[in-house]
């Protein structure tokens, strides 16, 4: 076996300690006097610094770089946590039912419940089977107006089950009238942006207090201004200012396979590759992104993302899984789909993601900026 000598190193920051005298004096409110605190700060710093190193219940996205771009800082490896409403907004055919369908599987597959919400009457059983999610009868509906989106899930009461993350999830909310536009009274639609907001303001408080996870699809429209933002999601400002995570999908682009066939080469539209930006994010830093690649009849394939991830970012010219030293990193070849297969056959999916995930805290950790408030 011939050896790749690229092995990326990976420094795990400690946790700051704090320092070894405190002196605090508060004011005690309902007693009306002064206590001092010095001697409580240990017994309250040290279990919370104990909590913090507990690993957090997070749902992937099906995509390990998406995992990490969103939070990967906080995180091992990156997810979405529960308790928040994530917004997926972008054009058409980039990709955003497919995610939304990952992460519903993945919360389904950590023993969550799912409850899914088809306003635009779109999902079936078959796509659905793509990602192995099983919907129950009573846990798909098809809304037609606002309310009847947010309402059901703040009366949602699943069996509770230590350290498991319930979903509830929305394609799209584009697709979400009123009763007023219903009955042909709001021309205008002027209602909706109201609906939005009444319904996000009661229902956030509940997402965060049972720990759901609420994610939504979204399309986007044009803005017409020459100046700032060409487009927005609709449905008013509420969505964005409620959701913890927005993601942006991009306009993606066509992944081809060629083979010669009867002596020509034929070319074929397998899939495509968008990429997604955390626009938005109050779980770790905002603005990265992530390349996702969406294969017809598969769904995300992570295995391709990967492998693409560090030939590029290696500057390589075959594809390759990170080993624990030098001698142990595996060549795979030029060709992606050989690639793929050698690293599904011979179980190195596991090994490739960690690799990858080291890889992105290594380049994350030399581009970060440390500084000390004074």
């Amino acid at each position: 076996m011939r050896v790749l000598r690229i092995t990326p190193t990976h420094q795990i920051k400690e946790i700051m300690k704090p320092k070894d005298k405190i002196s605090i004096t508060i004011k005690a409110e309902n007693e009306g006097g002064y206590i001092k605190v010095s001697d409580q700060v240990k017994d309250y710093v040290q279990p919370k610094m104990t909590q913090a190193k507990q690993p957090l219940t997070v749902i992937s996205t099906g995509s390990t770089l998406l995992d990490l771009a969103i939070s990967g800082g906080v995180i091992h490896g990156g997810g979405l946590p529960g308790g928040i409403l994530v917004e997926i907004f972008g054009p058409a055919s980039t990709g955003k039912t497919t995610l939304l369908c990952e992460i519903a599987s993945r919360v389904q597959k950590l023993g969550g419940d799912v409850k899914f919400f088809d306003p635009e009457g779109r999902l079936n059983e078959t796509y659905t089977a793509l990602f192995g999610l099983v919907l129950k009868k009573k846990n798909y509906k098809r809304p037609d107006t606002i309310p009847e989106l947010f309402k059901p899930i703040r009366e949602w009461e699943p069996e509770p089950s230590e350290g498991v993350i319930h979903g509830a999830f929305a394609d799209s909310l584009a697709a979400l009238s009123t009763e007023i536009e219903m009955d042909d009274r709001d021309k205008m639609g002027m209602r909706r942006a109201k609906e939005f907001s009444e319904e996000c303001r009661k229902t956030c408080r509940i997402l965060a207090l049972k720990g759901f996870l609420m994610v939504c699809s979204n399309q986007i429209r044009q803005t017409g201004d020459m100046y700032g933002p060409k487009t927005k999601s609709p449905g008013g400002e509420a969505i964005g200012f409620y959701s913890s995570v927005r993601l942006k999908v991009s306009s993606s682009k066509k992944v081809e396979i060629t083979k010669k066939i009867y002596d020509k080469s034929v070319t074929k539209p397998i899939g495509i590759q968008t990429t997604i930006e955390v626009f938005k994010n109050s779980v770790w830093e905002p603005y990265n992104s992530a390349p996702v690649y969406i294969v017809f009849n598969y769904g995300i394939d992570d295995i391709r993302a990967n492998l693409i991830y560090l030939k590029q970012t290696f500057g390589l010219k075959e594809y390759v899984v990170l080993g624990e030293t030098e001698e142990q990193n595996i060549i795979l070849g030029d060709g992606i789909e050989k690639a793929i297969r050698k690293v599904e056959d011979e179980n190195l999916v596991e090994q490739l993601k960690q690799g990858v995930i080291k890889l992105w805290m290594e380049i994350h950790d030399k581009l970060t900026v440390v500084r000390t408030r004074q």
